[in-house]
């Protein structure tokens, strides 16, 4: 496998003027923070003194250093953080609050996902921070937003996933073996409130530079989860009825699902009539394109329990690869189903570069997956690996607030940072 170098960093940033203090932890929030990261914004990660984000423990996997040995730095904080600078502080005290609002004058946006009210007793709300920087982008991130009568729940991934209706179109149909809801294998719901919430400051950041107004962003996993729900919520809201799962077939197009071959499983993606003719073609039942019960996508989706048993005989006579070759000739889109280790074999991801190599101070190297937004003038850069905790707490204290090495120190020895 073939992993790619950062970009020079002498190419210009897209978002190489904004500042971002990032108060997030775990996954939506850093997401939402690497994105804008990656496209050239300098981002403060504050940090526990001492602990760091949650995710830093949550191994293993780890990192390994040069001798294969097992770093500090877990797999999955390495996935959400770099491009960004790790300031500790402590957050509670009176002297790191008054620090962190003394770096809100030199920030742009604001990003945070406390639970409701919880930063308002330490003088870091929004009301209170942009008395200090009116043109503030200040952006929350809860599990059900800042009003309603769950604004008070903590909200977690996997939780949403099941109230927002996912899970309930997610898995196995009832009525077949392993049947039942399944949640998404990635945190689909937190890196969407993410990539919504990346969406948001982009566009707040825009009206201020238009009006000069900053403005207070209010995320929540749920309203996500409801709002990718996409088609499913669209069927939903128009017929009354709500959706079941199908397991890896589609409601609304029939064949777009798995099927077992001689030798594995192939996705068949069939989505129009013309098509599903190929398909049956390339299988030897023509007469299956023929027949009225199945001429229209409507008609085999409404006969998918005639249909689906006849095709999945069909397939099974070839090998996965055979039927790969045989449908790509003819058009019909279909593909194999990779494991992670053959995503990052295939050759088409070895070409875009999706994996690449980052230095770091004690793992010597670190692989991680490349930012896929591919700019030709301001190219997200992905230049610099997840920082170690505390990493840039001088640096930053030094450059930002002109603190001196003896304010520093003073400041380390009553840990404040």
């Amino acid at each position: 496998m073939t992993q790619s170098s950062p970009p020079s960093p002498s190419l210009p940033k897209a978002l190489g003027h904004i500042r971002v203090l990032d108060l997030s932890r775990v996954l939506a929030g850093p997401w939402c923070s690497q994105n804008l990261a990656d496209l050239g914004a300098d981002v403060i990660k504050i940090e526990r003194p001492g602990a760091g984000d949650d995710t830093r423990a949550w191994g293993p996997p780890y990192a390994k250093d040069a001798q294969g040995k097992d770093t500090l730095e877990a797999a999955y904080y390495l996935s959400a953080n770099r491009g960004k600078r790790s300031l500790t502080v402590d957050i509670a005290s009176s002297e790191g609050q008054a620090l962190l609002r003394e770096l809100v004058a030199h920030c742009d946006v604001v990003l945070e996902n406390f639970k409701v009210g919880h930063l308002k007793r330490y003088g870091l709300d929004y009301a209170s921070l942009k008395e200090i920087r009116p043109d503030l982008v200040y952006c929350s991130i809860t599990g059900f937003g800042q009003d309603g009568p769950y604004a008070h729940r903590a909200g977690y991934d996997f939780l949403i996933q099941g109230m927002g209706g996912l899970m309930s179109v997610t898995g196995e149909r009832d009525d077949l073996p392993g049947g039942g809801p399944q949640k998404a294998g990635v945190a689909l719901t937190d890196l969407m409130t993410g990539m919504y919430a990346t969406v948001a400051v982009l566009a707040a950041l825009t009206h201020r530079d238009r009006t000069g107004e900053g403005q207070h962003i209010d995320m929540a996993l749920l309203d996500t989860q409801v709002a990718m729900l996409a088609n499913v919520g669209s069927n939903y809201l128009n017929s009354g009825k709500p959706p079941r799962r199908w397991g890896n077939a589609h409601a609304n197009i029939v064949p777009y699902q798995t099927f077992a071959c001689a030798d594995g499983h192939l996705i068949v993606a069939t989505g129009n009539d013309g098509q599903y003719q190929k398909f049956v073609d390339a299988g030897g039942r023509p007469e299956l394109a023929g027949d009225p019960r199945f001429a229209t996508n409507p008609l085999r989706v409404q006969n998918r329990e005639l249909l689906v048993p006849l095709l999945a005989e069909m397939v099974k006579r070839k090998k996965r690869d055979e039927w790969i070759a045989l449908l790509e000739e003819k058009g019909v889109p279909c593909g194999p189903i990779n494991d992670v280790g053959e995503v990052f074999a295939n050759e088409q991801v070895v070409a875009r570069a999706m994996a690449i190599d980052l230095p770091h101070p004690s793992a010597g190297q670190v692989k991680l997956v490349r930012n896929p937004i591919r700019m030709s003038a301001t190219p997200a850069t992905s230049g610099m690996a997840p920082p170690l905790l505390g990493q840039h707490t001088m640096e930053v204290l030094r450059e930002v607030l002109g603190r001196s090495e003896e304010e520093i120190a003073a400041l380390r020895e009553r840990g404040i940072v």
